[in-house]
């Protein structure tokens, strides 16, 4: 089928504003990554075009898919991790159009994993981990078992996402296998959880205290991003200023109980100020 896609992606390669194509392929190595389509074709434009087309194909039950993304929702894509899909389309695709050699730069970038990027992601995955690794414990402790280990499973994602990371890496589709040659112990742990005989309480007892363990060996790089953005203002944040602001924007809903995480670590300080009219006290935070 990728001989038919050529004239789609002759017209977008004589765009002015396309930096590159990318054509990923269904294979046996790649099945997980291209959506059930047999092609799947990435064209990167300038930041100021809109952010995402999507147009679908078929041919003698053959299918294709084509984002066409701006620049900015790529990297968006890439270090906020809300597509994590396209770190493997970068890598793995095959290169149909290449402007300036834009898309050999665009994989030297992914390569060095420039640090500002690295604490950001960092950041992200650590917030999403206290998340889960918090209503995981609050559900074992009411006795949810099921509940408490989908939570727990996701811990043990994001631990192994941050293992990548640390070691200077985006986290694949195949971040499992990735983190088996980094860190012998968060595979380990994961091998037990879903592949143990022990019962099910005492398969998550048993991994939330080695969870605790493995979180707190991640405090300081996982809150690096955070702190930073927290300097820029002298004195202490409000949960608004901070929601308000484009630092912090990317985590979202997940940055309220990273803040109270990091409070109980003693990274952060709550500062309370009195609220007008009303004996409530508002807390802020502050390094």
């Amino acid at each position: 089928m990728k001989e038919l896609l050529h004239p789609i992606c002759h017209e977008w390669a004589n765009r002015c504003n396309t930096h590159g194509i990318l054509m990923i392929e269904k294979t046996a190595f790649h099945a997980a990554t291209t959506d059930t389509f047999d092609v799947v074709l990435l064209v990167i434009v300038d930041p100021q075009s809109e952010p995402m087309l999507l147009r679908k194909y078929s041919l003698n039950e053959k299918k294709a898919v084509l984002y066409a993304v701006s620049e900015r929702q790529l990297n968006e894509w890439l270090v906020l991790g809300s597509h994590r899909k396209a770190v493997d389309w970068v890598f793995n695709g095959t290169v149909v159009f290449d402007r300036n050699g834009y898309v050999q730069q665009l994989r030297q970038r992914l390569e060095q994993f420039p640090p500002k990027e690295r604490r950001l992601k960092m950041g992200l995955e650590f917030a999403k981990l206290i998340r889960h690794y918090t209503d995981g414990k609050a559900l074992f402790a009411a006795k949810h078992w099921l509940d408490s280990y989908n939570h727990m499973v996701q811990v043990l994602r994001h631990l192994a996402r941050l293992t990548v990371i640390e070691h200077g890496l985006y986290p694949e589709v195949t971040v499992w296998n990735q983190v088996k040659r980094m860190d012998g112990r968060i595979y380990r742990l994961y091998e037990e959880l879903v592949g143990s005989e022990e019962p099910l309480p005492k398969r998550l007892e048993l991994l939330l205290l080695a969870s605790e363990f493995l979180i707190h060996s991640y405090v300081e790089s996982g809150s690096s991003h955070l702190c930073e953005a927290l300097k820029e203002k002298n004195g202490a944040w409000s949960i608004e200023e901070m929601t308000g602001h484009p630092q912090f924007a990317p985590y979202s809903v997940d940055l309220v109980i990273m803040l109270e995480y990091l409070v109980e670590r003693k990274v952060l300080t709550v500062v309370e100020m009195p609220t007008k009219g009303n004996t409530m006290l508002e807390r802020y935070y502050t390094l």
